[in-house]
């Protein structure tokens, strides 16, 4: 009989993005992220082979929550806008602090260089990509953006505020990253909205 596997891959995952965070490239090993979930460097080892394996297997874990947030976010909230401003912040969630922010940027950017992880990292980039227009889409659809809305443009503009408020409040330090989150997307998103809209944004 098989023995139960105790802490599931899935756990030991988010718990390496958790160490990622505070300690960065250089300082995320199989031993920092064994010590985070109370198990032995070999069991990581069994599981994963290296900490590049692990790097491989966070990515596409990374992957598939991207595409399954949207799913999950829309029906807590009562319009494609509020569901939008959500999944905008719970994708920067991880990177409350800017050194946070910073190490997981030094990860990424290690990912635009590695054939491997380009892959994963682009195809998170892209279901959230989905995310977004289908949102904007839904918006554009019921009234809550103006008519002629050019969704593909606006889903780029979207893309490119979450990408740079994250840096620029890393760099300035006012107020928090969700707050900044919430800010940015609202003026990006304020010139297409109808003068008079029936349904205004919720608050994430």
């Amino acid at each position: 009989m098989a023995r139960p596997r105790g802490v599931e891959d899935a756990e030991i995952l988010r718990a390496a993005a958790r160490v990622m965070g505070r300690v960065g490239p250089a300082g995320l090993t199989l031993a920092a992220v064994a010590r985070e979930v109370g198990l032995v460097p070999g069991t990581l080892v069994q599981r994963f082979g290296s900490k590049r394996g692990l790097l491989l297997a966070l990515a596409d874990l990374s992957a598939a929550e991207a595409r399954e947030l949207a799913g999950r976010v829309r029906p807590e909230h009562d319009t494609a806008l509020g569901a939008l401003t959500a999944l905008t912040v719970e994708t920067m969630s991880v990177m409350a602090t800017p050194e946070s922010f910073a190490h997981h940027l030094a990860f990424l950017c290690a990912d635009l260089t590695d054939p491997e992880l380009y892959e994963r990292a682009l195809a998170v980039h892209r279901a959230q990509t989905r995310a977004v227009a289908e949102l904007l889409a839904e918006a554009a659809a019921t009234g809550e953006l103006r008519a002629g809305t050019d969704v593909a443009a606006l889903t780029r503009t979207v893309q490119a505020v979450t990408a740079g408020a994250g840096l620029t409040w890393a760099l300035d330090r006012e107020g928090t990253l969700r707050e900044r989150m919430r800010h940015e997307l609202g003026v990006a998103l304020s010139p297409h909205l109808p003068p008079h809209p029936a349904h205004g944004q919720e608050e994430a």
